[in-house]
């Protein structure tokens, strides 16, 4: 496999001028080499004892090709997969769909989709939106895979609460469970017991891998799986690239380059805003998965105060004409990530028509995939020429083994960039309290009910 490059030209002096990182503070004994090296220690560190389960997923060929099995034994007796997870538990399924099938999957016909069955992904519990899937899906022929590692997420146990019912509806009471698989913790919580009792097939999530980590396990493997994605192609993609993102020579590890800069954008010019911007529509739903993976690990304040960055997905060329403005000529507080990719593999031809119109002839005998790049490349000069920083991160290709590989380097440098802002970035405790607060709400039992303060009616407008 052709191996994956961070640019970075955009975001060193000279090239950036007055507001780029010297280069020599990168290698040797300069000082962000050696933050690095404090950061890469502490990732070994964590890694030998145990705490950095999504680094040992690329590995587990026999996990990968367990879900194979598994799907090949369900897939076909299915016309759709309606997946129930939230976060991590539902944006990976989204991103794989997205970046490796075809567009508009759940359009095609059962033959473009070689009968492959399509694949819903539900996060919010919005009654609209559930309503409507329920009413369209044949629920007779729909399995449901439950995604869930503490089988206490609100989100989802609600909602599969609602699907269990309305297929208990629909097919006899010992079928029930031949339309449900559970991805849960391996021993413990309510969906393993439920499994257990009802014999429901269930696929583990390693307990040292967290929601948003969890892409490259069961979590993300099973819905690819199902639908034609081959599962050991995306580990063999992120095993094959480990070696050069756990590097410790800063100059050849693109994870550590990328959280190193982000980091010192952040902290030395107030760059607290990273913008992940692919001009590939299929890449779209990767900047939401980067979203929370980023938001969420990060979004922290450390010791010294400082509260973390800020994530925000952008589409080439689509946001040229909603944020490049703003990141042009707005505050200086942005860095923007492109993704670049080869030309497509459809080679969509612009025709050469209106000769006499300049404002359309000089398109003519280009294709719409030339157009894309191009577009990518001109921003990114634009934004250097107005002392911008940005870095660009290439793929070789869109295939499995690319975006497994690109996953790691993600995972990777968010692991990175906590250590480098002194922070915790597997955990996430500023969402806890609202979860409490949901519960006592909703009337869990054993929770308080939450003291809410009343506002003043007269500022109701």
């Amino acid at each position: 496999m052709t191996r994956l490059a961070l640019d970075v030209n955009n975001m060193l002096a000279p090239r950036l001028q007055g507001e780029g990182v010297d280069p020599q503070r990168l290698a040797g004994s300069g000082d962000l080499a050696a933050a690095f090296a404090r950061a890469h220690a502490e990732m070994e560190r964590r890694r030998a004892a145990g705490q950095l389960g999504f680094l040992e997923l690329p590995h587990n060929l026999d996990v990968a090709r367990t879900v194979s099995e598994l799907a090949d034994s369900f897939g076909q007796w299915f016309e759709d997969v309606v997946v129930l997870g939230i976060g991590g538990s539902g944006l990976g399924a989204v991103m794989l769909r997205e970046a490796l099938l075809p567009p508009h999957w759940n359009e095609l016909s059962d033959e473009a989709r070689s009968f492959h069955p399509r694949l819903h992904v539900v996060d919010n519990p919005d009654p609209r939106t559930t309503q409507s899937l329920l009413e369209r899906l044949d629920l007779r022929r729909t399995l449901v895979i439950v995604v869930s590692k503490s089988g206490s997420t609100a989100e989802t146990m609600a909602l599969y609460l609602v699907f269990r019912e309305r297929i208990s509806q629909v097919v006899d009471a010992d079928k029930v469970r031949g339309h449900f698989i559970f991805v849960t913790d391996p021993t413990e919580g309510v969906l393993r017991r439920i499994a257990d009792a009802e014999a429901i097939p269930t696929l583990p999530i390693p307990p040292n891998v967290g929601g948003r980590f969890s892409v490259l396990s069961p979590v993300g493997l099973l819905p690819a799986a199902i639908c034609g994605i081959d599962p050991v192609e995306l580990l063999q993609g992120a095993a094959a690239a480990e070696g050069r993102f756990c590097s410790p020579d800063l100059l050849d590890n693109p994870a550590g380059m990328l959280a190193v800069l982000l980091h010192a954008a952040d902290v030395e010019r107030g760059q607290s805003i990273h913008v992940l911007m692919p001009y590939a529509d299929r890449l779209r739903a990767l900047t939401l998965w980067f979203q929370q993976l980023w938001a969420e690990s990060l979004g922290k304040r450390s010791g010294d105060g400082h509260v973390g960055p800020t994530p925000l997905p952008a589409l080439g060329a689509t946001d040229q004409h909603a944020q490049v403005q703003l990141f042009m000529e707005g505050p200086r507080d942005k860095v923007v990530v492109f993704i670049a990719t080869p030309a497509d593999d459809v080679a969509l031809g612009i025709p050469r028509l209106h000769a006499d119109e300049p404002a359309l002839a000089y398109l003519g005998g280009h294709t719409l995939g030339e157009l894309l790049d191009v577009e990518r490349r001109a921003t990114a000069e634009a934004l250097r020429q107005q002392q911008r920083a940005s870095m660009t991160l290439e793929l070789p290709q869109v295939d499995a083994q690319s975006i497994g590989a690109l996953v790691l380097l993600l995972e990777l440098g968010t692991v990175y960039a906590g250590a480098l802002y002194g922070i915790e970035p597997l955990d996430q405790p500023g969402v806890e309290l609202g979860k409490q607060l949901t519960y006592g709400l909703m009337g869990k039992a054993g929770v308080d009910v939450p003291e809410i303060v009343q506002g003043d009616e007269r500022w109701r407008l």
